[in-house]
């Protein structure tokens, strides 16, 4: 039996209880599985910053170095000191520290959740380390000038590599799938810097003559998606423009709370939600585990890939038959009009677990 260590930074919020629903489902779906995963408790956000005296500790970076992977909770990065506002979020500073160049955002609809849309099952992959985001974009410093008390200056970074780079992982995700990607841009603007992107996508298209390509400007895709989302199967886009219809796809298909996302590099994977910290929500025990419960998926199925370990897959399957199960007997959480606490719903997945 193969041991995998993966981290478990709880964060902030209602991080620490979403992030144990998602560490104790880990648990008991590998041991049906027959794999060993053992959980590196970490800390990050408020816990580091009275600790150490930083959100995002160097002692920390250095630990997710030797693991597997991790899974983040959220952080509440905007209640932090001004002095630790100034620098990356904790998230933004994984990304940047360890290249987690790719971040995959599915978007589809669940079992027992009405969405706007219906029959919807498509995956987002953005950019993680370019474009607009000034405080992740340049080497040292960041990408903003303030001119004068009156003109600031922020600069969006588009190079060949990194466009190539997440291109390929889209490409490679469609051969999988429906064989179809969408490159969402805004090259009839931004010329030089979307052109760019819009231009070296085509490019890396054309090594994956299977898969039907299309394109679209930012702002007519969020109409597309909208009146017919059910008709895109893997998108690939810059940062900026990725966050923003990531979290509109996940409000499409019931919920924000529902969104899975998983970060990797080459070499690494951080699970994370797509949704933040909701503070008002914290130490009550009625926050929703589902995004990051299928975000720890993801990372199942990442490192069974990296790792030729099928056994990882199998414990993320189970995971995802649990957890549907669980929503179809009508188990959900008060945002989803529902009556269970945190505890008891993860009860609940783990109980079908052995079911499924």
């Amino acid at each position: 039996m193969n041991t995998y260590q993966l981290g478990a930074l709880y964060g902030d919020g209602i991080g620490p209880e979403i992030t144990q629903a998602a560490v104790d489902i880990l648990g008991a779906a590998s041991r049906l599985a027959e794999v060993s995963i053992e959980f590196v408790t970490l800390p990050m956000g408020w816990t580091a910053i009275k600790e150490y005296g930083n959100p995002m500790p160097q002692q920390t970076k250095d630990t997710l170095e030797k693991l597997h992977g991790w899974i983040m909770g959220p952080h509440d990065s905007a209640a932090y000191p001004q002095e630790y506002q100034e620098g990356r979020n904790p998230s933004g500073e994984l990304r940047h520290y360890f290249d987690l160049y790719s971040n995959v955002r599915p978007a589809r609809n669940l079992p027992g959740i009405k969405g706007v849309v219906a029959d919807t099952d498509l995956v987002i992959f953005r950019e993680n380390t370019e474009g607009f985001y000034s405080d992740r974009n340049m080497y040292a410093g960041t990408g903003e000038w303030q001119i004068t008390e009156d003109v600031v200056v922020s600069t969006g970074v588009f190079t060949r590599k990194a466009v190539e780079r997440i291109a390929h992982e889209a490409f490679r995700m469609a051969v999988q799938r429906r064989k179809k990607v969408t490159i969402v841009h805004k090259a009839n603007v931004i010329k030089l810097g979307s052109g760019l992107f819009k231009n070296v996508c085509l490019e890396v298209a054309a090594k994956y003559p299977e898969v039907q390509v299309d394109d679209y400007h930012i702002d007519a895709m969020t109409a597309h998606l909208v009146r017919r989302a059910q008709d895109f199967d893997v998108i690939v886009t810059e940062n900026m423009f990725g966050d923003i219809l990531s979290d509109l796809t996940g409000e499409l298909v019931g919920s924000l709370g529902l969104a899975p996302s998983i970060n990797t590099s080459d070499k690494l994977a951080m699970a994370q939600a797509a949704h933040g910290s909701a503070p008002d929500k914290a130490g009550q025990n009625i926050a929703n585990p589902v995004g990051i419960i299928l975000s720890s998926v993801m990372l199942l199925d990442w490192l069974s890939a990296r790792h030729a370990d099928t056994s990882l897959k199998t414990a993320g399957e189970l995971i995802g038959k649990a957890l549907f199960k669980t929503m179809e007997d009508g188990v959900k959480t008060r945002d989803l009009k529902g009556t269970a606490s945190t505890a008891e719903f993860t009860a609940a997945v783990i109980a079908n677990l052995n079911d499924v």
